[in-house]
């Protein structure tokens, strides 16, 4: 549970830094970006697996890199689901994801 709670904490804290870098994602305060990243986490193990098994061919096609499409879709979608977290429009949402997948992986490389 302990490791749950610091892994959403990293998270949010990813999620914070790529606001702040990203012109177009905006966050009204603490308590918006932890429910972002909540419900970030659990659009990534319900949703996206079943939209990256559905856009399969499109993977084989760009080798891969039609994963940045999915993730910024997954970003849009948890920006429409949670008030008080904004993404407007589709380029923020591809950088963002870009930038949210690299702030996040490199925290949780730091704390583990």
């Amino acid at each position: 549970m302990k490791h749950l709670i610091v892994k959403i904490l990293l998270n949010a804290a990813a999620l914070l830094v790529t606001a702040n870098l990203i012109d177009g994602i905006y966050v009204d305060g603490y308590g918006s970006v932890l429910i972002a990243a909540i419900v970030l986490g659990i659009v990534n193990a319900v949703i996206r697996p079943i939209l990256t098994l559905l856009t399969l061919p499109l993977h084989v096609l760009t080798l891969g890199l039609f994963t940045f499409v999915i993730n910024a879709l997954m970003l849009k979608t948890v920006a429409v689901v949670v008030s008080g977290f904004d993404v407007v429009g589709f380029w923020p949402a591809f950088v963002g994801a870009i930038v949210l997948s690299v702030v996040s992986t490199v925290l949780n490389w730091l704390v583990d």
